[in-house]
């Protein structure tokens, strides 16, 4: 198999240059930027001496098959100059975006304290401490408000680097600001005035200290970079980000399509909270969430493109599967969820009224949550016939040896395909009993020894 991705280091400027530009942006369905002061202070700590931080993953963009809204990184300009990314952040969200907020942004950076607190925050380096070797590198880095200036309990000023000719003669030999360690020529405006702050020998000795210490360090600074081609797919798109989110944060189908769908200007999450909101007072579907809503549509989706296929085949074609796993959610079309998505929400109508009928009337009391997604798939396309008497003790049978069998309790994705195709010719075509009704087994005394809920009997 041909390898879809490259390996190697990019400098610190350029990454954050990218971002500034717009040319690197972050897919739609990463979280927000959350990092607080002390992690903040940290990372730069870390980066000015040299110290790995980890590497960052980025997509190429450009597969007509895998895209996603892209948004810019926080802080960067609304007017970036490219609308449209070449790459997408995977990986390095939190430290990339600090990194950025801090060093490169020209603003204050809006984060929070050790109380959860929101406050802004200029990051400085205070010489004096950067080139004492004994001196911890984290002290060195100050956090300063918005308007750089530090003050006691009574509200006196007792530190002030709001400006320049401030700065050089901050603390014992000066506050530099981190927000210009990665413009030359800022830094060559800064040191001018440094060297007019003291005697001219003392000052160029303390900078070529500080230089070396600090300034040196973030300038040559790369961080290892992981690139996906454009041939990645969606999928692989989906696994990388969650087995490399050291945040722990599981990305779902729906965040992912949600992404995706907007690249097509359609508006997801809206359409599933306004759906949401039609059920929203039955307690038998308050657990009924968007990914489960998705493994219902695909069934559907999959279902019909098999029935096409099937139908319209030459013999040497291979039939996609009738499936609700997740490479097959990722594949769903827009014009496929927007052709089955109302009729699975009238069918939930139906979910409700046969649950009903079998005494079930909240969604903790469900046997099995997941057998809702081949009972609405069935009730989708049966519609109002299935209520009558024969498809519905049909249905009875079908839906108590799944409990009963309990046969719901493990991996269900393959069960729902094969329910929805089996009941459906059973109840349609007067076929052979489904899977599920044959292989379901129960010894009656098991029910004497059951004690909690956990077990769906």
């Amino acid at each position: 198999m041909a390898k879809t991705f490259e390996s190697g280091d990019i400098p610190l400027a350029d990454l954050l240059g990218q971002a500034h530009q717009g040319v690197l942006q972050l897919p739609d369905f990463q979280r927000g930027w959350v990092w607080d002061d002390d992690h903040i202070v940290s990372l730069l700590a870390s980066v000015s001496r040299s110290f790995p931080i980890g590497a960052v993953m980025t997509l190429e963009t450009g597969n007509a098959d895998v895209r996603f809204q892209p948004r810019l990184l926080q802080g960067v300009p609304s007017s970036a100059t490219a609308d449209k990314p070449k790459y997408l952040l995977l990986d390095g969200q939190q430290r990339t975006t600090s990194l950025y907020l801090a060093l490169r942004s020209g603003a204050p950076v809006p984060t929070r304290d050790t109380r959860k607190k929101d406050v802004e925050r200029w990051y400085f380096a205070d010489i004096h401490a950067c080139i004492d070797p004994d001196a911890d590198r984290n002290d060195a880095i100050l956090s300063l408000p918005a308007d750089k200036r530090r003050v006691n309990a009574r509200g006196d000023v007792v530190l002030d680097a709001s400006a320049t000719e401030m700065q050089v003669r901050a603390g014992k030999a000066g506050l530099f600001p981190l927000d210009i360690v990665l413009n030359p020529a800022a830094i060559t405006d800064w040191q001018v005035a440094f060297f007019m702050a003291g005697p001219p020998e003392e000052q160029v000795k303390i900078w070529k200290s500080f230089q070396e210490a600090l300034i040196l360090p973030f300038l040559h600074y790369s961080v290892p970079r992981i690139a996906l081609d454009q041939k990645t797919t969606k999928e692989a798109v989906c696994q990388v980000f969650e087995k490399v989110n050291t945040g722990g944060v599981e990305l779902t189908v729906f965040e992912l399509l949600t992404a995706t769908y907007a690249a097509e200007n359609f508006r997801l999450r809206e359409d599933w909270e306004r759906r949401r909101a039609t059920w929203a007072d039955e307690p038998l579907l308050a657990d009924l969430d968007a990914t489960t809503f998705l493994q219902i549509v695909t069934l559907l989706w999959t279902r019909d493109r098999w029935e096409e296929r099937t139908r319209d085949r030459i013999r040497s074609d291979r039939v996609p599967a009738v499936s609700a796993k997740r490479r097959d959610m990722l594949s769903l079309p827009l014009s496929e969820y927007r052709r089955w998505a109302d009729a699975v929400t009238r069918a939930l109508q139906g979910v409700v009224r046969f649950l009903q009928r079998e005494r079930i009337f909240r969604a903790r009391d469900l046997p099995y949550s997941t057998q809702l997604v081949p009972l609405t798939a069935i009730l989708t396309l049966l519609g109002e016939g299935a209520f009558t008497p024969e498809p519905i003790a049909k249905l009875r049978q079908w839906y108590w040896c799944g409990v009963f069998g309990e046969l719901y309790g493990g991996t269900t994705e393959t069960r729902f395909a094969n329910d929805l195709q089996d009941v459906l010719a059973w109840v349609q075509d007067n076929g052979e009993e489904p899977r599920t009704v044959r292989e379901s087994q129960f010894q009656a005394e098991r029910l004497l020894g059951l004690s909690r809920r956990n077990s769906a009997a």
